[in-house]
């Protein structure tokens, strides 16, 4: 049965979702309060990344959060806040730091990431979209050994997964990246990762949804909701009053004030990443995630991008130029020959990641709203995760059994 579907949120979530709720034959609403061309979805690394498979909620982070707090350079910077929202998802983050967490939440990371994988290379072809798509693999980069043992150890968990990685020796680097100088002890490989340019697969996929009659509203911000008996009954913008059956909240790290509204705690925390691209001939051919700075370096379509950081400061669109600098240190520091320059530090950008306190995103419906699916807390994530929350989206508004279990990405789950 057709039904009218308002998506509240137009990054890469809340397009996937318009798309597969589409081909469902759903007649789909995206209204987005940005231009739709900047934040997250596009200034991230665009992998695809299965071998991201423990989640940001893991045993020693927050011990290693308390010791960042006082170096506004480190990768995970978390600004204290006599803020009552920001106190319950720290206090919610810590208790999901274990290994416990961790077995639970590996199975339904590796689900959902391979299921990415694939869509994005089915909607490609079905599509015939030309968004640049590469499957050449992802290195951890190590320059201590403390810090390829443990990669070494992530290395065997995925393994034991089934996913095909393997260690890499100074030579071996060498060889699959000739044209790169390296300053690191050893890394490890892993072959089932992939990576995208992202405002190509975005562009792309608004050109066809719009073809395809998905009615777009940006720079047009969600003000309100209309509620009766447990249901949405319209969203109250700034300029009309929009009527639905339905309704998918992805709006990233504003997805928690909206959901007040419905009474929903949806603990969730904005991690603002930033990425500096470079047109230098940078000689990097594999993506690649410099392990001891948490930073990611992908060589898209003409550029090469370096991005990172975790910084949850609140909501705020600010280039905080001290984790500008620390990219760009640790870019020169593991490719000796990468001099990021001036102009290119200071045309950097950042985007606000929606971060939940177990590292897992929040996909379905709560039992506080009958006809809101939600679809958000991704994290550094979304992208990886895009194309299959998006099908899960339009499998539960479709009213079908779910390609996957949604149990643990459950909006109502406890801490």
């Amino acid at each position: 049965m057709s039904k009218q579907v308002i998506i509240i949120g137009g990054g890469i979530i809340g397009l996937c979702s318009a798309y597969y709720l589409q081909k469902e034959g759903h007649q789909v609403t995206i209204i987005d309060q940005s231009n739709m061309d900047a934040g997250a979805s596009y200034v991230n690394a665009g992998y695809l990344s299965p071998s991201h498979l423990v989640p940001l909620s893991a045993p020693g982070v927050m011990k290693k959060g308390l010791k960042w707090m006082l170096n506004p350079a480190s990768p995970l910077y978390i600004k204290p806040r006599l803020d009552p929202d920001f106190i319950k998802w720290t206090l919610a983050f810590n208790k999901s730091c274990h290994i416990n967490h961790v077995n639970k939440a590996i199975p339904a990371i590796k689900a959902i990431t391979l299921l990415s994988q694939d869509l994005y290379d089915d909607i490609k072809q079905e599509e015939n979209f030309t968004f640049h798509y590469e499957k050449k693999g992802l290195l951890m980069l190590c320059q201590t050994d403390k810090m390829l043992e443990e990669e070494i150890e992530t290395a065997h968990l995925a393994k034991r997964e089934g996913l095909d990685v393997r260690e890499m020796s100074q030579e071996d680097l060498k060889t699959i990246e000739p044209h790169a100088r390296l300053n690191v002890k050893g890394a490890t490989y892993y072959k089932c990762d992939s990576h995208t340019t992202p405002h190509e697969f975005m562009t792309e996929m608004k050109g066809h949804l719009k073809a395809v009659g998905v009615t777009f509203f940006s720079n047009e911000k969600v003000e309100d909701l209309v509620i009766k008996n447990g249901k949405i009954e319209a969203v109250q913008t700034q300029n009309q009053s929009l009527k639905a059956d339905e309704f998918v909240l992805s709006a990233g790290s504003w997805s928690a004030t909206l959901s007040k509204k419905l009474g929903l705690k949806l603990l969730l925390q904005a991690g603002k990443g930033y990425r500096i691209n470079t047109h230098q001939d940078t000689g990097i051919s594999i993506p690649s995630i410099l392990a001891e700075a948490k930073v990611a370096v992908t060589p898209m379509n003409g550029f090469t991008r370096f991005a990172g950081t975790m910084e949850i400061a609140g909501i705020n669109d600010s280039i905080n130029q001290v984790r500008v600098e620390a990219i760009a240190k640790a870019a020169h520091s593991y490719y000796p020959e990468v001099i990021l320059s001036q102009a290119e530090k200071k045309d950097a950008a950042s985007g606000l990641r929606p971060v939940s306190p177990d590292g897992l995103p929040y996909i379905g419906k709560s039992s506080k709203c009958h006809n809101l699916t939600i679809a958000t807390g991704h994290a550094m994530m979304g992208w990886s995760m895009g194309t299959a929350t998006g099908k899960l989206v339009s499998e539960v508004i479709s009213d079908k059994k779910t390609i996957l279990d949604l149990n643990p990405f459950h909006p109502d789950r406890t801490f």
